[in-house]
């Protein structure tokens, strides 16, 4: 499945993240293809406030996406987004990491940079480890639509779960990834959360798993209004705890503790069957063959005492018989005869 990340206004400040902006402004407005480096020129696709630019082997992507994002222009609790928004495809991967400038992780679909309105994302050239393209515009489209209500208020774990739960990203995979984290680690709190973005794609897809799952726990909390007042008292008062007090009652910690509780039921069975299955590989790599060793050594140690108790029972027969039967003496002027105590012959 794609992933986006989200770059922070330090990161755009960067040289190759002020040259990805250029090249994309470019490309926006039409430059000659000699700007960039191709032989055809790119072509610039318009509707409502979307625009998106891409070159002519990516040109049916480029209207498949556009006609998404015009079709599902709302996302949970927010007002309809009103800022214009360019979305760039790269024709190939290496101009997707020039674009995306320095820091961008090697298992990134899609970028977005909310300060100014712009997506770039990978084209029809990616590979099926890139996901579903419009799922990915979705996902990136959200953070914009958060970054327009919010700002910069919104910590990474709920930036990222937000835009998961609004694409729907809560597959099969990442529930497993979650649950393989719950395994070995325990459920993380809000702040170890926010590490689980900067490590590498199996971390990261647990940590958006994790991050959609508090996100739409958060939103169950009112099944009427969903975020729509947690989001506007958000934005008044610039702090969640309080926008969450003010809107469900309840604190951040205390949610916090809630979801994790929640997190646990929720993943309780997998993650012991992840356990299991952890403990059973333990166990045929490092104590089966241990115990193989083990069963051979008890086994030729046995054999030697079956053998030795053997060696000893015949010898005690042998001892008994013998003092049984006792000594078979000689006979006076013969050699040999019969057993002491014999009867003589007699004439009649």
């Amino acid at each position: 499945m794609g992933k986006a990340v989200r770059r922070s206004a330090e990161d755009r400040r960067g040289g190759r993240g002020a040259v990805a902006l250029a090249l994309a402004l470019l490309l926006a407005i039409g430059a000659p293809a000699r700007a960039v480096g191709q032989a055809a020129a790119p072509l610039r696709f318009d509707r409502g406030r979307f625009t998106v630019v891409a070159y002519p082997q990516d040109a049916t992507l480029a209207r498949a996406i556009l006609t998404a994002a015009s079709a599902r222009d709302t996302f949970p609790g927010l007002p309809r987004p009103r800022e214009r928004v360019l979305i760039a495809i790269a024709p190939d991967e290496a101009r997707f990491r020039e674009w995306g400038g320095p820091g961008a992780p090697e298992w990134g679909a899609a970028l977005a940079f909310p300060d100014t309105r712009r997506i770039v994302m990978q084209g029809s050239r990616a590979g099926t480890e890139a996901g579903d393209p419009i799922e990915v515009v979705r996902h990136e489209l959200a953070h914009l639509a958060l970054h327009e209500y919010l700002g910069n208020r919104a910590p990474r774990w709920f930036d990222e779960g937000y835009a998961s739960y609004a694409a729907h990203e809560m597959t099969r995979h990442d529930a497993l990834a979650a649950n393989l984290a719950l395994a070995l680690e325990g459920v993380p709190n809000f702040h170890q959360l926010e590490s689980y973005f900067t490590q590498g794609a199996t971390t990261a897809q647990a940590g958006y798993a994790l991050a959609a799952s508090a996100v739409e726990q958060m939103q169950a909390l009112d099944p009427v209004h969903g975020l729509s007042h947690v989001f506007d008292a958000w934005r008044q008062t610039g702090s969640l705890d309080l926008a969450l007090r003010q809107a469900d009652g309840v604190t951040l910690d205390g949610f916090e503790a809630d979801w994790r509780t929640q997190a646990r039921r929720r993943y309780g069975a997998l993650a012991l069957m992840e356990d299991l299955t952890l403990l059973g590989i333990v166990v045929l790599v490092f104590v089966l063959p241990l115990w193989v060793a083990r069963r051979r050594r008890d086994r030729a140690r046995m054999a030697a005492l079956v053998a030795a108790d053997e060696a000893a029972d015949a010898a005690a027969r042998e001892s008994a018989l013998a003092e049984f039967l006792g000594p078979w003496p000689t006979v006076e002027g013969g050699q040999g005869g019969e057993p002491d105590g014999a009867p003589e012959a007699k004439e009649p």
